[in-house]
């Protein structure tokens, strides 16, 4: 079962990994702020309610009823789905907290306080900003669903959810696109090393 990679997996990396790439690219031509202060705009009350509640899907605890759906319904790996868990939260935490601890978030930048767009309710951190957190979950999610259901409809709403978490981030001041970036990358990462040990396991069994 999965042994080989569906095209739409393919796919769905292949996007992600795009996007990613675009990001570093935009930040690194332009600077990190720049490219924040382009994406950071003020859209109204409706969407600072909507991207307040798609930031809130793409937090730890949606792994649960994740996991209690896709194994407990569909009965698909559990092994399997915890280790992209603990992959993903090692590969966001450890750099995070640990090498790039003191890089700070837009608020703690040279930008000024009053031209960023900020939701009023939602605490804003200042440090620990590299990679972001919630995009590298949602993202993983996403690779991770298009892996067991490698079918279009599942590509296309999971794309969406997945750029409408990350999104989220930037409009929220929480984060730089570059963050963003960042963490696509672990969600990548985090896949490429579950399916390689995965398939390990599957071949000495």
């Amino acid at each position: 079962m999965y042994s080989t990679i569906s095209k739409t997996f393919k796919v769905a990396v292949g996007f992600s990994l795009g996007i990613a790439l675009v990001l570093f690219l935009l930040s690194y031509l332009n600077t990190r702020e720049v490219v924040f202060l382009w994406l950071n705009k003020d859209l109204g009350n409706i969407a600072d309610l909507l991207f307040n509640f798609i930031s809130h899907l793409a937090e730890g605890w949606i792994w649960i009823p994740y996991f209690i759906f896709i194994f407990g319904w569909f009965k698909k790996d559990a092994i399997f789905i915890l280790m992209n868990f603990l992959i993903s939260t090692l590969l966001t935490q450890i750099p995070k907290n640990f090498i790039w601890a003191k890089v700070g978030r837009p608020l703690a930048s040279n930008i000024a306080p009053e031209q960023i767009h900020t939701v009023k309710g939602v605490e804003v951190h200042f440090w620990n900003s590299f990679p972001s957190g919630h995009t590298a979950t949602a993202f993983t999610l996403f690779l991770l669903t298009v892996y067991l259901f490698p079918k279009r409809t599942v590509l296309m709403i999971g794309f969406l959810y997945a750029i409408a978490c990350g999104y989220s981030r930037i409009y929220l001041g929480q984060h730089f696109p570059l963050d963003v970036a960042g963490g696509i990358i672990v969600a990548i990462i985090t896949l490429s090393i579950s399916i390689f040990i995965r398939k390990k396991e599957t071949h000495v069994s």
